[in-house]
Order: structure tokens, then sequence, then C-alpha cells
């Protein structure tokens, strides 16, 4: 099983051996993510997400349709490497928290690559997790309130999650998306170049037929794109933040 950014070492949860497990909610996960430029997002939140953040695709790995890479979406935080220019003195700075940060310490992770075979699992790195202090996560032998809370946002997480996989397929197969790259002189300046990601293919889609047009529309895609290129704005607002 392996650990995705921000996780240290992922276990699952087990009733008996964790039955005094708790979580000291006061401590802040905010350093989790502050070395973390970038963080995945769920379709769900363009519409929260495109008024703060740039909305860039990567790819990420096999699986798309025709032999294709899939790829997925993320919200950008930084402009280089290891910086997270919405965290600032251990605080988020940022009007919105995306899903996959306010998850922490918990995750749902597939055991023994067995994509059918899901668990809750949590960050046993994660210094809130103690046997005396916070949220007990079980009581005599059965999941408490608070992780059973937990547990139906992680559900929420990774059914949003796979409804954005076959989202990011369609927009795949039908190309319009390309590679793409972000130039800025700072008033300094120095020169910012960041490459390696990419937005929406505006020639080929604006050349669509249309039944592709009302393809999309009946997928609910237009208002995504249109959020994802609003977005995009957003990138000067990061570099000027940058160099603040």
């Amino acid at each position: 099983m392996s650990n995705p950014p921000m996780y240290g070492e992922l276990q699952p949860l087990d009733r008996e051996a964790h039955k005094n497990l708790k979580l000291d909610t006061g401590k802040t996960v905010v350093g989790r993510v502050a070395d973390q430029n970038s963080v995945f997002l769920a379709a769900v939140e363009f519409g929260d997400a495109c008024k703060e953040y740039p909305i860039v695709f990567v790819r990420a790995g096999e699986g798309g349709p025709e032999g294709k890479p899939a790829v997925a979406p993320l919200a950008v935080l930084g402009l280089k490497p290891g910086s997270n220019l919405y965290v600032q003195d251990g605080n988020w700075t940022g009007g919105y928290v995306p899903a996959y940060v306010r998850r922490y310490p918990f995750a749902m992770a597939r055991l023994d690559g067995n994509a059918n075979n899901l668990a809750v699992c949590f960050d046993s790195q994660w210094a809130g997790f103690n046997d005396t202090t916070g949220e007990a996560l079980f009581k005599d032998g059965q999941p408490t309130e608070f992780l059973t809370n937990a547990k139906n946002f992680l559900e929420n997480f990774e059914q949003e999650a796979e409804r954005t996989r076959l989202i990011c397929n369609l927009l795949v197969e039908m190309e319009l998306l390309q590679d793409m790259r972000f130039e800025a002189t700072l008033p300094n300046g120095e020169k910012i170049d960041v490459e390696g990601f990419l937005a929406l293919d505006e020639k080929k889609y604006g050349e669509l037929p249309d039944d592709k047009v009302l393809q999309l529309h009946r997928n609910g895609l237009i208002a995504l794109i249109e959020m994802h290129r609003l977005s995009m704005g957003n990138m000067n607002r990061l570099a000027a933040r940058y160099a603040a």
C-alpha cells in the first residue's frame, strides 16, 4: 500500500488493535501540506476552487481511454516544488480548503491492490493520534460517531474521485487538453516558468461539432470547463503572491 502525498505511513484501522486510539483534533494539520505545491481536486469542488486557485490537469499514469494516459485535476498552490503559497506561519490563508486536505489524517486505501477491498486507514505517523487525549475512534468495539462521520466523508470523497476520473476520461477521449506552460517576470526581474501541466485546447474546443457540445452539456462538463478556464487567471495572482 503506497502512501499518497501528505501522508507518512497509512495503516488500516482495526477495531481490536486500535480500540483505545484517539485523535487530538486540536493539532493543526496544515504543516502536512506546507510542502505541497498542488493537491488533487474533485470535479464537484471546481465551483469553490476556481475563485482562488488555478485548476490544471496532469497525466496520472495508465488507465485512460484508448490506451492514452489518464489525467487528473489539481488545485495549484505554489509555483515551485515544495512550496505552498497558501500556508503562512502555520496557517492556511486560502478561503477554500480542498477535500483532499480536509480528509487528513484519514484516507481510504485499497488493500493488496484489490479495487474492491477498500479500508479506512489512518496516518500512523501523525502526532495527533494517541491513547489518552481527543476523540475516541472506537467504543465497546464499535466505531464512534466521530469515526462514522469520517468514514462517510471518505466514502463521498472516493465517489467524487471516481466521477472525476470518468469526466477526465471524456476530456481525454475528445482530445480537449493540451500541454501548457506559464511564464511570468516578477517586479524584481525574477522569471518564473511553470510547465508539465495540461489545460484546455481552446482551438479544438471551439471546433467541436454540435453533437459533441451536447454530449459535454449533458455530462455537466460545459460548466466545469468554464470554471477551469476562469481559474487559469489565478496563475497571475499566484505569481503576485509569490512575489510578495
